[in-house]
């Protein structure tokens, strides 16, 4: 992760362009956003004393915050000039701002929102570590995301598998993922086949190769096609195919409620695509596996 930890003189100077700007334009009365709203105006108005904070947006003439993310927050307060101290696209990475601390306080402080956010209590005896715990679960769960898939799969044994050219059948990988647009679990199978043409991995490669593309943000869809592509063009066999059989808690456990439904998706390269026959073996060998 790439991660920029601010100090107070960057802030200043933050600060000190932001309060030119603001007094060139002559907005006068700030709201500054919730949380961190609040210290990017105090560090402005220091450089800009006529500029007030006020306490409703209605009494604004402008908004401040001290960072423009996704631009989601802008979008919401889209009626009145909004003055951040940094742009994401513009500072890209991690920002850790000095009254967030370090980049594990940082991003432990997502986990007391939420709990804040859903009527907890972060501070009672049982959900004191919470934040932290929570912080270290999703480390592990994305730990995809500093792994290179192609690096896992590299061809240990370049001969072994020169005169072998039928189906290899790796199966069933079970997995573990998180589905992007809700963040709960995706769990199931991975059945996946490939025929060599004169290069072979390990095989102990293709389960590491799932985790790395599984413990990554997904839909189903894609993680299907990652597999299969990596395998594809590593080892550029004859032919590769991948089945995923999964089931995603955020259609079970809410909205249509669908509870034990499975989602199955298929990705087909090569011979196991384009000739019935070997596709035909492939699909009767997992059937019901």
């Amino acid at each position: 992760m790439n991660a920029i930890i601010l100090t107070h003189n960057h802030i200043n100077a933050a600060a000190k362009a932001t309060a030119r700007d603001m007094a060139v334009k002559g907005v006068k009365r700030a709201y500054p956003i919730p949380r961190g709203g609040v210290p990017a105006a105090y560090a402005i108005q220091r450089h800009y004393p006529a500029l007030e904070v006020v306490d409703s947006p209605v009494l604004a003439d402008c908004y401040i915050d001290d960072l423009i993310d996704s631009g989601a927050t802008k979008a919401r307060y889209e009626d009145k000039p909004f003055f951040a101290l940094y742009t994401k696209h513009e500072t890209p990475g991690w920002i850790v701002f000095p009254w967030e601390g370090s980049i594990e306080g940082s991003a432990e402080d997502v986990g007391t929102r939420l709990l804040q956010f859903i009527g907890e209590d972060p501070t009672r005896e049982g959900l004191l570590e919470t934040p932290a715990r929570y912080l270290k679960a999703w480390k592990e769960w994305t730990s995809g995301y500093g792994r290179n898939a192609e690096e896992v799969l590299k061809v240990e044994f370049a001969d072994g598998g020169e005169d072998y050219d039928q189906m290899v059948l790796i199966d069933p990988i079970s997995f573990f993922s998180h589905c992007e647009h809700h963040l709960t679990p995706i769990f199931g199978t991975v059945h996946m086949a490939y025929i060599p043409n004169g290069k072979i991995a390990g095989l102990s490669k293709f389960a590491r190769l799932v985790e790395v593309f599984a413990r990554r943000l997904q839909v189903q869809e894609r993680l299907t096609t990652q597999i299969a592509s990596t395998i594809d063009e590593v080892l550029s066999p004859l032919g590769v195919g991948v089945v995923i059989r999964a089931r995603h808690l955020c259609m079970e456990s809410r909205g249509a409620k669908a509870f034990g439904t499975e989602t199955t998706t298929i990705a087909l390269r090569g011979c196991l695509k384009n000739e019935d026959a070997a596709r035909a073996e492939f699909m009767s060998i997992i059937k019901g596996r």
